[in-house]
């Protein structure tokens, strides 16, 4: 059942998007945040899309990625730090190993981070378990 245990950092999949990047799974947050830059908001067939720049660079990780993604919603979020802030919300596909779903994912600035994406447990409640001492590479022998 090794399948269903997530470590603290872990190599996921945006196919949606065409982003592969690590993540750090964060059950302390509710929902899951992907870094953007230059959020546009435009209309596509009558419904509210956004353009967004994915520029990231860190030790952990580099990406530079323009997406584009049907808005969900667009809501109030905490930050870790108590900030409030509104932030538009995606729905878009993330695949873990060989588990692929659907999942909320707010666009704010993680330039400061060192991951690009965090995993929030809203994503991973009922699918995963989490093992803080381990990480995605621990579960690849």
């Amino acid at each position: 059942m090794t399948d269903a245990i997530l470590g603290y950092i872990e190599s996921i999949e945006l196919p949606d998007l065409g982003i592969c990047c690590d993540a750090k799974v964060d059950t302390g947050a509710c929902t899951s945040s992907l870094h953007a830059d230059r959020i546009e908001l435009f209309n596509r067939d009558g419904e509210s899309w956004v353009r967004f720049h994915v520029l990231f660079s860190s030790p952990e990780a580099s990406l530079d990625k323009m997406c584009e993604a049907k808005v969900l919603d667009k809501r109030t979020i905490a930050s870790s730090n108590g900030q409030r802030s509104k932030r538009y919300i995606i729905q878009t596909t993330i695949t873990i190993r060989d588990h692929t779903w659907q999942a909320e994912v707010s666009l704010s600035h993680r330039g400061t981070m060192r991951y690009p994406m965090l995993l929030g447990r809203k994503a991973i409640s009922g699918r995963f378990l989490v093992d803080v001492s381990k990480h995605y590479s621990d579960f690849s022998e």
